[in-house]
């Protein structure tokens, strides 16, 4: 029986990407580093924002030093614009609503830091109890590292057999792989659909409303 779902934030509950891509070619700008099109953007993120700054650099220009200059551009800029343009998936804060009546656990799991992780959480789900709500934090490994669906299950009190974990890009297929939780990719997110199917996950879904489907296939 699945008693906690776990999703990843962008590309999966958030379509994030134009106020990714526009934050980081403003903070690019300011260096005078050549920008980027929204849809690069979808290659560019999924392992924190500081690896999102490496991607966006050209060569020869990926240091330490730059990407804590895009880093300290991008901050504030991110912070005022990040929902100019983003907006849930079609069919998530209905399947949300419906997964928190059945009584499920829900938590959020993403690369995204931790800051921007709860504000747009708290903006676009009002309604919805979080069991916990982690984004990505200083001295914290990362996804695909096990650490933070570890501490949601830990948390929660729920086993990894009772643990569903829905994302879009590899990155999250193998952070699944790593906790030992049921595995679902969607395939609406910022990564192509091969990506998915190179780690086999429990499941590929199309439409938000399959993540009930396969909820109550567990029952």
């Amino acid at each position: 029986m699945i008693k906690l779902v776990i999703f990843d934030l962008d590309g999966t509950l958030l379509n994030t990407i134009a106020d990714l891509a526009a934050s980081t070619n403003h903070a690019l700008e300011q260096y005078k580093f050549p920008t980027h099109p929204t849809e690069a953007y979808r290659f560019f993120v999924g392992n924190g924002i500081n690896k999102l700054f490496e991607r966006a650099l050209p060569e020869g220009e990926k240091t330490d030093i730059n990407i804590q200059r895009i880093r300290t551009s991008f901050l504030p800029y991110y912070n005022t614009h990040n929902m100019d343009r983003s907006t849930p998936y079609p069919g998530i804060t209905d399947v949300l609503q419906e997964l928190q009546q059945q009584g499920l656990l829900l938590a959020v799991a993403s690369n995204k830091y931790h800051e921007a992780t709860c504000k747009l959480v708290a903006h676009y789900f009002p309604e919805i109890r979080f069991a916990k709500v982690l984004g990505q934090r200083e001295g914290i490994a990362p996804k695909p590292d096990p650490v933070i669906v570890q501490e949601i299950l830990s948390v929660t009190a729920v086993t990894q057999e009772e643990t569903l974990y829905v994302g879009d890009s590899g990155v999250d297929m193998q952070t699944a792989i790593n906790s030992g939780v049921v595995s679902c990719g969607v395939s609406w997110g910022f990564r192509p659909l091969h990506e998915l199917e190179n780690f086999q996950p429990d499941y590929i879904i199309h439409k938000a409303e399959e993540i009930v489907r396969i909820v109550s296939s567990h029952a």
